[in-house]
């Protein structure tokens, strides 16, 4: 009898996961889950905005390198293999470095947004994968802050001289009728690129987090997701 008691229980321990085994269901613990789930996505989305808000952040990274949308990068695709890219190559080149400037900004976005974690919802996050935090936060904000980063994109590419180029490129590949859609197009392209490139990074931050004691530089990271 007592065999298959001990037996039971191993098992029953075994299927447990490893962060429900944690005593998180005291309203104390509660409390630091959710304070912990809060600083670990926000380091993670400063560390990861800051690492893209570098020079050549995205372009220098083939990750999260934004490509020209549409047309124009068919159009770039297909005269690069003759040699004639290189108008288009400047303006993807271009429109990269506005979005590294933009990162500022969105680490300020993802700050903000990382606030409205519920004590359940950050419970559920503990538990989870080595991504779910970053899942969640991009879940419940990519349409929000979308909508915010897009006017400081257009302020980006506007005083880089994105559009400048744009129009440039257009003309020498025939296509200068189409500037002021583009236009549009493109502003929106690259803020939903810049933004999956942020949430790339910050996937990596709190899987980093997660794995490497080393990274967990406060007592409320520790106690959440151990020493």
């Amino acid at each position: 009898m007592r065999r298959r008691v001990l037996v039971a229980s191993l098992l029953a321990s075994m299927a447990t996961p490893a962060f429900a085994q944690r005593p998180l269901l005291d309203s104390l613990t509660q409390r630091d889950a959710s304070r912990g789930i809060r600083e670990a996505l926000g380091l993670a989305a400063m560390n990861a905005t800051t690492r893209l808000g570098q020079p050549n952040g995205f372009w220098g990274d083939g990750r999260v390198r934004i490509p020209l949308p549409g047309v124009l990068g068919r159009t770039q695709r297909g005269l690069q293999p003759m040699g004639l890219s290189r108008p288009l190559d400047a303006l993807q080149e271009n429109l990269n470095h506005a979005a590294e400037t933009t990162m500022p900004e969105a680490g300020r976005l993802f700050v903000g947004a990382v606030r409205d974690i519920t004590i359940a919802d950050a419970i559920e996050i503990v538990r989870g994968p080595e991504d779910s935090a970053t899942r969640y936060l991009r879940g419940r904000t990519e349409t929000r802050l979308t909508s915010l980063l897009r006017p400081p994109m257009t302020r980006a590419l506007t005083s880089s001289g994105a559009f400048d180029l744009m129009r440039a490129a257009l003309r020498e590949v025939g296509l200068a009728s189409m500037t002021s859609s583009l236009r549009t197009e493109i502003i929106n392209f690259s803020t939903t690129k810049a933004l999956e490139g942020a949430f790339f990074f910050i996937a990596e931050e709190e899987r980093a987090i997660r794995r490497d004691p080393v990274r967990r530089t406060s007592d409320i990271l520790r106690r959440v997701f151990g020493t």
